[in-house]
């Protein structure tokens, strides 16, 4: 199985990635049904809750036109819980070799992460040409992407980690993104509020910005 394939329509769905940190499991349906709604069917739901996976498990079962995503994966443990519970992929901040060694026997995509060229080259020999960028801001941002697009033409970038409305533009105008992770339009006021509605326009926006890049 051609695990890129899989991975690449899910986050070629929509310009943005909701990056999600669930404090509440009963907030996880109808904040996934606003953000679907508002055009941004990936999301990706941290494991730093003691929520998260029942969080996963609620709207892959639950939201039509989801793909529900578990984010912060570290370890092969989280890696299977994760694929238990319904995601559809996976996300982490960086790569080891047990996660990818778990990676490479589970049908779900994983979306490693890689800050340098060494770390992109280590995941290429492994077989993946998407990879997330973290933490985007920090590691160089945008003219960095830029840079890594010449020397390493076959992979692709998720950046994530200091994207907001205003720069996702920037990024997404690269040739290497396909797509940029942030939790801008899921604010947690918002989520403790259950203000669906406004959730729902901040995804409306996120999922016009390639249009915009």
């Amino acid at each position: 199985m051609d695990r890129n394939a899989v991975l690449e329509p899910v986050l070629a769905a929509a310009p943005v990635v909701p990056v999600l940190t669930i404090e509440d499991a009963s907030t996880a349906v109808p904040l996934a049904r606003a953000l679907v709604k508002g055009g941004l069917p990936a999301i990706e739901i941290t494991l730093r809750t003691a929520a998260a996976l029942d969080a996963v498990k609620a709207v892959a079962a639950e939201v039509e036109g989801a793909f529900a995503g578990a984010g912060t994966v570290l370890d092969a443990a989280q890696l299977r819980q994760a694929e238990a519970a319904g995601a559809v992929f996976a996300v982490s901040p960086g790569a080891s070799p047990g996660l990818l060694d778990a990676a490479a026997d589970s049908a779900m995509p994983l979306l490693p992460g890689a800050a340098t060229a060494s770390e992109a080259m280590a995941l290429m020999e492994r077989g993946y040409e998407i990879l997330k960028f973290f933490p985007a801001g920090p590691a160089g941002g945008i003219a960095y992407l830029k840079a890594l697009a010449a020397p390493l033409p076959g992979v692709r970038f998720c950046p994530t980690g200091g994207v907001s409305l205003q720069n996702a533009p920037d990024y997404l105008g690269l040739a290497n993104v396909i797509c940029v992770g942030g939790s801008w339009v899921a604010p947690q006021d918002a989520i403790t509020a259950g203000d669906w509605q406004r959730i729902e326009e901040l995804a409306r926006q996120a999922s016009g910005l390639r249009s915009a890049a």
